[in-house]
C-alpha cells in the first residue's frame, strides 16, 4: 500500500506538457507535475523524461479520490545524504572561564560583554584595514 512520504520505482506512462504519468506497483499510477520533475526549471518535460523510462519518484499527496501526486525531484533530495552544517570559524567568545550561564547573568552583564567583545573586534579589524593601506592612507585626496 502506497503512504505519503514513501518512495518507490515506477515507470513513465505518459506525458503532457503539465507533467508525467507514472505506473506504480499493485497497478497503481499517480502524476508527477512539472514542477516536481527536477530541481531545475523545467520549460519541456521531453527534455528529462521520457515514456517506458524507470523512475524513482516519492508519493507527496493521496486525494480523497485517490490521484496520487508523485515528485521526482523530492526522491532524489532524500537520497542524498544531508550537508552537515558548517561550522563556526574563529574563536567563541564564550568558551572557557569566559564563559558563564545566562541563567547566572542579567541582561545588562549579557551587553556589557557584547559590548566588550564587540569593541575587541571592530579595533581588531581597523588593526588589520590600516595594515593594508601603510596606515597613512586617508580618502578625499588631501594629505
Amino acid at each position: 500500500m502506497l503512504e505519503i512520504g514513501s518512495i518507490v520505482e515506477g515507470k513513465v506512462s505518459g506525458l503532457t506538457n503539465f507533467g508525467a504519468f507514472v505506473s506504480l506497483p499493485d497497478d497503481k499510477s499517480g502524476m508527477v507535475h512539472i514542477s516536481e520533475v527536477s530541481t531545475s526549471f523545467v520549460k519541456d518535460i521531453h527534455e528529462h523524461l521520457q515514456v517506458g523510462q524507470d523512475v524513482k519518484v516519492k508519493v507527496i499527496g493521496i486525494s480523497d479520490e485517490g490521484k496520487i501526486s508523485l515528485s521526482i525531484k523530492r526522491a532524489a533530495e532524500d537520497a542524498q545524504p544531508k550537508p552537515k552544517r558548517p561550522q563556526r570559524r574563529g574563536p567563541n567568545v564564550w568558551q572557557g572561564q569566559q564563559r558563564q550561564s545566562s541563567e547566572n547573568m542579567s541582561f545588562e552583564d549579557m551587553m556589557a560583554r557584547f559590548k566588550q567583545v564587540s569593541d575587541e573586534k571592530i579595533s581588531d579589524l581597523k588593526h588589520a584595514g590600516e595594515g593594508k593601506h601603510g596606515g597613512s592612507y586617508r580618502r578625499g585626496g588631501r594629505g
